[in-house]
């Protein structure tokens, strides 16, 4: 017995294990290596295997490399010279592309410069054709990864300046934090300070109503390039209303024409938004000197993504209050990189417009590469972005146009191989509040076309209240009036099914039944009397009413419903009137005496009835007046009633 008793525990254990899923622990993880000649230092990076994605691209490595001095290269295999000697972290942020797996973890790495052997120093490269300020990262967020934001500021003036560095992230707009600052390393002295939030900000009102950012309650300004503002006080009061969080640095003693870079590491919390079609940003002030109000602004546009895929389309309209987006535009994106080994010299894009919008309001807001719109009517001999509008489509095509590829020879900029499209709708006069989905299909030359991702569309649920008030017809009781006011609760404006609460205190008075009963008495003398005693009953009561129904929009102007309901006995009074009349013999012809008593009883919550119902309403189906009439079927015999009454919804 022993021995099968061993086989049948050794067959349960196998069986067992080869049920249990193994957690694969095994981290992906990318080494610096570098080559050094005096303070001349090659480096390289030593990746493991790409895993390809079914269907997509060939996979690739993109580099951001923070080279320990305030320096930085997106090259894959970037040389540099070090000015003075020292130990330099260096520090490198792999992003993976078109690959199944997660990026791979780097250490930082030490390089000690002992030596000046080569005086050939480049100072950071002059950021003028953004005005003195920029915001990049290594790649789009996705949930629970990490990534690099580099901000770099230059100083414009003619004279030694000292000033400050906001960055403002997670927005209000959305439910939870989307970005926790992990850490930032500064090469200049720059250094953290906690500053006082605007005065009037604590005392605004934050309903995390998750607006969309085109969406917003107050006027928030766009800043699609660096802007130079003057007004330092209200820029710090709208970047308040819009984030939840910001870095505040101060720099002293910037030299003229000086660029300096500040690099940031973020965490994408497991909370994030996960619709891959969002936008969410990041906000940066530059203040150039603190003793004036003069500043720069840049916004940082960055799409949720759940691989990393250069090839995708995104919006704003995530995330919509559908009471404010009637005359908002809304924002759409689709990016787009060559991965070719040779440059692109036409890119067609053929984006899907969903119904709701108006083709007629439509504008292209920025592109890459950046050219003219292509003049009507001719063929062009320059670069130019044709535009063609159909039905359901709108075609895109750049023109004469010179973008390489990402292995093509000699290129060793990853951005220069990647362009986009930014334009913006309105919707269509008459619109309903249903989520819309687009996607676009990319043709580099004549390669097959590339699909992106669906952009979606959402609105926000919200909150109508409504007024309520009607009457309560009971069929069965005798001489019974019921009047009643109340509220509703409902999502705003829902297009067909949406779910419906009520509170409704009624008023109801009926009459029970009239009692008669006649008894023969003989009086103190012997004589046969006859005595009748009538009972009459008025009832009075207070109910509260809460039903809950599902309900249908026909079209603009019928709906439908069906639910439960609970009915609350809040008080109830009984008064009884009772009369007694006695009566000379068996008749009642000759009356002798009549007496008549009252009695009243009151209680409170004494009475829970539950029941179905139907409804019907004909106005304002979504929003405005209606007028409706329900049926409920009460769980109780005898309180079965009609309900006829007048609805505005707000």
């Amino acid at each position: 017995m022993k021995p099968q008793l061993s086989i049948f525990f050794l067959l349960f254990s196998i069986f067992s294990i080869g049920q249990t899923k193994v957690k694969d622990t095994i981290t992906r993880r990318a080494n610096i290596i570098y080559n050094q000649n005096g303070n001349q230092v090659s480096f390289k990076p030593e990746t493991p295997p790409l895993i390809p994605i079914a269907g997509a691209p060939k996979p690739s490595y993109s580099y951001l490399w923070e080279l320990g001095d305030g320096h930085y290269s997106k090259e894959a295999e970037p040389k540099h010279v070090y000015k003075n000697k020292g130990t330099y972290t260096t520090r490198l942020a792999v992003t993976n592309n078109y690959d199944n797996g997660k990026p791979p973890a780097t250490r930082p790495k030490k390089v000690a410069v002992n030596d000046i052997t080569d005086t050939n120093y480049k100072d950071i490269a002059s950021i003028a054709d953004q005005n003195g300020f920029s915001i990049l990262k290594n790649c789009d967020p996705i949930p629970d990864q990490e990534m690099v934001v580099v901000v770099s500021y230059q100083n414009l003036e003619n004279y030694v300046a000292s000033g400050k560095l906001y960055l403002f992230y997670n927005e209000k707009q959305f439910k939870n934090n989307n970005f926790e600052l992990v850490d930032f390393r500064t090469y200049a002295n720059e250094r953290e300070v906690k500053e006082n939030t605007v005065a009037s900000v604590d005392d605004l009102d934050d309903t995390k109503s998750y607006l969309a950012s085109a969406e917003s309650n107050f006027k928030t300004k766009k800043y699609r390039n660096t802007t130079t503002e003057e007004d330092l006080d209200a820029s710090l009061l709208d970047a308040h209303k819009t984030y939840h969080n910001v870095s505040v640095l101060e720099f002293d003693d910037a030299n003229p024409s000086e660029t300096r870079n500040v690099f940031y590491t973020f965490k994408t919390t497991p909370e994030m938004i996960k619709d891959t079609s969002a936008t969410v940003t990041m906000r940066g002030i530059f203040v150039p000197n603190r003793s004036f109000k003069n500043h720069k602004v840049k916004n940082l546009e960055m799409e949720i993504v759940t691989s990393h895929d250069p090839n995708k389309m995104g919006s704003n309209g995530s995330f919509m209050n559908y009471r404010l987006v009637r005359f908002k535009r809304i924002n759409f994106k689709t990016r787009f990189q060559n991965n070719g080994k040779g440059p692109a010299r036409m890119i067609r894009l053929e984006t899907d417009i969903p119904d709701m919008f108006d083709k007629k309001t439509f504008k292209v807001e920025s592109m890459y590469p950046e050219c003219p719109i292509c003049p009507k009517g001719e063929e062009p001999t320059v670069s130019c972005l044709d535009t063609i509008i159909k039905q359901k489509q709108i075609f895109f095509t750049f023109k004469n146009i010179y973008l390489p590829g990402s292995e093509q020879k000699n290129v060793h900029e990853k951005d220069s191989t990647k362009g986009f499209v930014k334009y913006s709708m309105k919707f269509a006069e008459d619109f309903h509040k249903v989520k819309t989905r687009s996607r676009t299909a990319i043709i580099f030359d004549k390669n097959e076309p590339i699909i992106t991702n669906y952009a979606t569309t959402r609105f926000l649920p919200g909150i109508s209240i409504g007024a309520k008030a009607g009457y309560n017809l009971y069929p069965d009781l005798d001489n019974s009036t019921s009047y009643f006011v109340g509220a509703t609760v409902s999502p705003f404006k829902s297009y067909r099914f949406y779910w419906q609460a009520e509170w409704v205190n009624s008023l109801n008075k009926y009459d029970s039944a009239t009692t008669i009963v006649n008894d023969v008495i003989v009086n103190a003398n012997g004589v046969k009397q006859r005595q009748r005693t009538t009972t009459s009953t008025e009832n009075k009561s207070v109910n509260w009413e809460v039903p809950v129904l599902i309900r249908y929009n026909i079209n603009n102007y019928i709906g439908v419903g069906a639910g439960l309901q609970a009915n609350f006995n809040v008080s109830q009074e009984q008064n009884q009137s009772i009369k007694i009349e006695t009566f000379e013999g068996d008749s009642d012809k000759f009356i002798i005496n009549t007496e008549e008593k009252s009695n009243s009883i009151k209680d409170s919550f004494t009475g829970f009835k539950t029941g179905f119902l139907l409804d019907l309403t004909v106005g304002a189906a979504r929003i405005g007046p209606s007028l409706g009439a329900r049926y409920v079927i009460n769980f109780e015999q005898n309180f079965n009633y009609f309900q006829f009454y007048g609805i505005w919804k707000f």
